[in-house]
C-alpha cells in the first residue's frame, strides 16, 4: 500500500518541473490527484506521464482568481469525495526581477500576486474542505530566497518570505482542525525554466556552484512533498524545510 493511499491531493503548478514530479510521485504513492495549471494540453501530458488514469483529473485554474480557486476546490470534493492534501507549487520569478531600486513595480506585483496571493487563495478555499474531512496537510513552496541573502531577486524574496511567514501562522491557527501546514524551501532546482535563467544571469550560475551536492532535481522536492503529505509527518507542522543541497548553510 502506498504512503498516500486513500488521500486526495490538489496540486498547483502541475505543468512545471516540480509540479509534474509531484503529480507523478503522488500517484505512485496511491493518492488521487487534481492537477491544476493554466494549459490544458500540458496538464493532459502531466497526467499521462504520471500514468494517473482514473486517479488523476486536470483542471485549468488561475490561482490568482478567487472564484476559479473556490470552484476548483469544490469540484475536487464533488469528484473524489474529500480533500486531504494541498500542494501549492505554482509560482516563480523572472529575469525582470532585480534589487529594490531597479526592479519594475509590475514585476513586484506579479510575483506577489502569483506566489503569495495565489498560495493564500488556495489555502483559503482548500482548508475548510480539509477540516470537513477530519484534517489534512498543506504543503507550501517557499524558497532558499526566504532563508538567505539572494541578490538581484528582491521581488521573489519578498513573496517567498511571505509564504514562509504565512505557513507558520496557519500551522498554529488550524492545528485544532488537525491540519498541518509546512513549506518546502528548495534550492536551485534544475527545471527547464531554471536552466534558461542560468544561461541569462551570471549570479545564478555562481549560485549553482554553492550547492554542496550539486543543484536539486524536481524529484528531490517531490519526495519531500510526499513525506509532508503522508501520515509519516503527522507531528510535523509550522516548518520551512530546506531541500537545497546545503546552499543556505554555505
Amino acid at each position: 500500500m502506498g504512503r498516500l493511499a486513500g488521500k486526495v491531493a490538489f496540486i498547483t503548478g502541475a505543468c512545471g518541473g516540480i509540479g509534474r514530479a509531484t503529480c507523478r510521485r503522488y500517484v505512485e504513492e496511491g493518492a488521487r490527484i487534481v492537477a491544476a495549471d493554466l494549459d490544458a494540453g500540458a496538464l493532459a501530458q502531466t497526467l499521462a506521464e504520471a500514468e494517473a488514469g482514473e486517479s488523476g483529473h486536470a483542471v485549468v485554474c488561475d490561482i490568482t482568481d478567487a472564484d476559479a480557486v473556490k470552484r476548483a476546490m469544490a469540484d475536487t470534493v464533488a469528484r473524489y469525495g474529500a480533500l486531504h492534501v494541498l500542494c501549492n507549487i505554482a509560482g516563480g520569478s523572472s529575469t525582470a526581477d532585480a534589487r529594490v531600486t531597479d526592479a519594475p513595480d509590475e514585476e513586484f506585483w506579479r510575483v506577489i500576486r502569483l506566489d503569495l496571493y495565489g498560495t493564500f487563495l488556495c489555502c483559503k478555499y482548500a482548508i475548510p474542505h480539509m477540516a470537513a474531512a477530519g484534517g489534512g496537510s498543506v504543503v507550501n513552496t517557499s524558497s532558499m530566497a526566504a532563508l538567505m541573502a539572494l541578490t538581484e531577486r528582491d521581488c521573489y524574496t519578498a513573496a517567498k518570505g511571505g509564504v514562509a511567514s504565512l505557513t507558520r501562522s496557519m500551522a498554529v491557527e488550524y492545528a485544532p482542525d488537525n491540519i498541518r501546514v509546512n513549506a518546502i524551501a528548495p534550492g536551485l532546482v534544475m527545471t527547464p525554466r531554471a536552466e534558461r535563467i542560468m544561461q541569462e544571469r551570471e549570479e545564478i550560475r555562481k549560485l549553482a556552484d554553492m550547492h554542496l551536492l550539486g543543484p536539486c532535481r524536481p524529484l528531490d522536492i517531490a519526495d519531500m512533498a510526499v513525506y509532508l503529505g503522508s501520515d509519516e509527518a503527522r507531528v510535523v507542522t509550522g516548518q520551512v524545510i530546506s531541500v537545497d543541497s546545503g546552499v543556505t548553510i554555505y
